[in-house]
């Protein structure tokens, strides 16, 4: 059997294979409670008590491995659009303890539009300036979430995602400056003036557990030079009543200088396309 096929057998394996009552469980369990909602209102992001098993995480870190090398990939830093390169990685981003999480948020009408691997090696890293997410995507109404997914440990160490809490709270999109320096792996950059008082925290993540946070939320990243590997995964999901206008997002190429993201594919999830102008794959 070849690699490809053994990765994509362990991943079929992984809480896809429950019985009606068991999916129900699991999504009691994976479900945010009412407190980790109000974290999330108040910060602007959550660590969910409920993460990826011990299992799922051996699977990600072997897959991780054979898709970097099929892939021919050396700089790992940023890797946009994997399930566009391998649509296997729709499995990782559709898992019941994300969605369940993700549900409790944007609601049942779920799209995945997004997806991108942050793979920072221990040396000679780059940065990640900080910014918001939604200054450049392309989603009318602006909802969406991103779920960050540990396949390392991510600590201050490595360079883990820094977040200003309360940031995303005015619903207002700062505006940013251009940078194309190589030494960061974002060419948008939160102008001076709008980075707020209150103090980053360091999102720390276990292998598998993940954190979701909103689209104005300030964040961002430092280099990584520790000498270890910091691997992380993530998908971008919209309510399905917001609508990916590929219009705007050609726009914003011309007007931002920022990635294409006109032909993005989107996969509905979960529940239906509410607005009914999104052109969803199932």
């Amino acid at each position: 059997m070849c690699a490809k096929c053994t990765i994509v057998k362990m991943l079929s394996t992984i809480r896809y294979d429950h019985s009606n009552v068991q999916l129900k469980e699991t999504k009691m369990q994976a479900a945010l409670t009412s407190e980790e909602l109000k974290r999330y209102r108040d910060d602007g992001i959550i660590i969910p008590r409920v993460g990826l098993g011990i299992d799922a995480v051996a699977a990600l870190r072997h897959k991780l491995d054979s898709f970097l090398s099929e892939q021919g990939i050396t700089d790992a830093d940023y890797v946009p659009d994997i399930i566009e390169r391998d649509p296997s990685w729709l499995k990782i981003g559709s898992m019941p303890e994300i969605l369940d999480a993700v549900e409790k948020i944007i609601g049942e009408d779920i799209i995945i539009w997004g997806s991108a691997l942050f793979c920072k090696a221990g040396k000679g890293g780059r940065a990640t300036p900080w910014h918001q997410d939604g200054h450049y995507w392309p989603i009318r109404p602006l909802e969406t979430v991103t779920a960050w997914i540990a396949i390392d440990d991510v600590n201050s160490e490595n360079s883990c995602l820094r977040v200003i809490p309360g940031s995303h709270r005015d619903r207002v999109s700062y505006s940013h400056d251009v940078d194309n320096s190589d030494q960061i792996i974002l060419n948008q950059v939160l102008k001076a003036e709008h980075l707020q008082s209150a103090p980053p925290r360091d999102i720390e993540l276990a292998p598998g557990k993940f954190s979701i946070h909103d689209v104005y939320l300030i964040h961002g990243a430092n280099p990584n030079n520790s000498g270890k590997r910091r691997a992380g995964l993530v998908f971008r999901y919209m309510p399905a009543s917001s609508y990916f206008d590929r219009q705007l997002a050609t726009q914003q190429v011309k007007e931002l200088g920022v990635l294409d993201l006109s032909r993005r594919k989107l996969f509905l999830v979960r529940g239906t396309d509410r607005s009914g102008l999104n052109d969803v794959q199932q």
